[in-house]
């Protein structure tokens, strides 16, 4: 399945069609990378196991193409989780002043290959105090890169 051009109102009131991927998509394939990824599964391997081509698991990776609800859960069966896992991070109907669309700028950096070996191994960092450096020090580089500075720049300290 292809996805679909929808007609999107920004909070200003205007309105524009959108031709990109459904946020939701984005987030399921999104998630569908992050398990495979968990569990050290290639594309290919996922492929075959789902009598897919890898290039079109990239494509629901991507969310080029979207998952339908058949392929899903064979996905999720290859994946050995629950279809909800998919979902996760959504807001659901229970919060319902809650956008349910994710953060659209976390998924993109999600979907580089920084992005996921980031997200896979910050997990195992077991001490709190530990992974409040690391936030601090992303955080000190990116406003660094925001002003222009170049990232030796000696004004970044980090003491553990």
């Amino acid at each position: 399945m292809e996805s679909v051009s929808r007609h999107v109102v920004e909070p200003d009131g205007r309105a524009h069609m959108d031709d990109g991927p459904h946020p939701v998509d984005r987030h399921v394939g999104l998630r569908i990378r992050m398990r495979r990824k968990e569990l050290g599964v290639s594309q290919e391997k996922l492929a075959e196991s789902l009598g897919l081509t890898f290039q079109q698991v990239q494509k629901y990776e991507r969310a080029a193409n979207r998952v339908s609800a058949s392929k899903l859960w064979e996905i999720a069966r290859a994946l050995n989780t629950s279809i909800a896992y998919f979902y996760e991070g959504l807001a659901g109907s229970e919060d319902v002043d809650a956008s349910p669309l994710p953060n659209l700028g976390a998924q993109a950096f999600l979907m580089t290959p920084e992005g996921a070996e980031l997200a896979s191994i910050f997990p195992r960092l077991g001490r709190a105090r530990v992974r409040r450096k690391v936030v601090e020090l992303v955080r000190a580089l990116a406003d660094m890169e925001a002003e222009g500075e170049p990232a030796g720049a000696s004004r970044l300290q980090v003491v553990s």
